[in-house]
C-alpha cells in the first residue's frame, strides 16, 4: 500500500547519495587526471546509476513479490545485474558522447 511512498523515498536517497559520491570520484578524476571533462562524465555516470540502483532496488523486489516470488531469494541477482548494466553503458555512454 504504501510501494510508491517507498519508490520516491529510495529515489531521493540515491540520487542524493550518487551527488555525495559523485563529487568524491569527480574530484579524484580532476585529481588523478587533471581534466574537468572526465571528471563531470564520472560525476555524471555516478548520478544516473545510483539513482537507477535506488529506483530498481525498490521496484525489482515489489514485482517479485506480486508474482508470488520471494525477493529475498530472487533480487539480488537482477538488481546486480540492472547496476552493472546501467552503470557500464551510462560512463562508456556518456565518455563516447562528451569525450570523443
Amino acid at each position: 500500500t504504501n510501494a510508491f511512498k517507498f519508490v520516491m523515498k529510495e529515489m531521493t536517497v540515491g540520487s542524493l547519495n550518487g551527488i555525495m559520491f559523485a563529487l568524491i570520484a569527480a574530484a579524484a578524476c580532476w585529481a588523478w587526471f587533471g581534466d574537468p571533462k572526465i571528471a563531470a562524465v564520472m560525476a555524471s555516470a555516478m548520478v544516473i546509476n545510483l539513482f537507477i540502483a535506488g529506483l530498481s532496488g525498490t521496484l525489482i523486489p515489489i514485482t517479485l513479490e506480486r508474482f508470488k516470488i520471494d525477493p529475498a531469494v530472487a533480487s539480488t541477482v537482477f538488481l546486480t545485474t540492472v547496476t552493472d548494466v546501467v552503470g557500464f553503458f551510462t560512463f562508456l555512454g556518456l565518455a563516447a558522447l562528451f569525450l570523443i
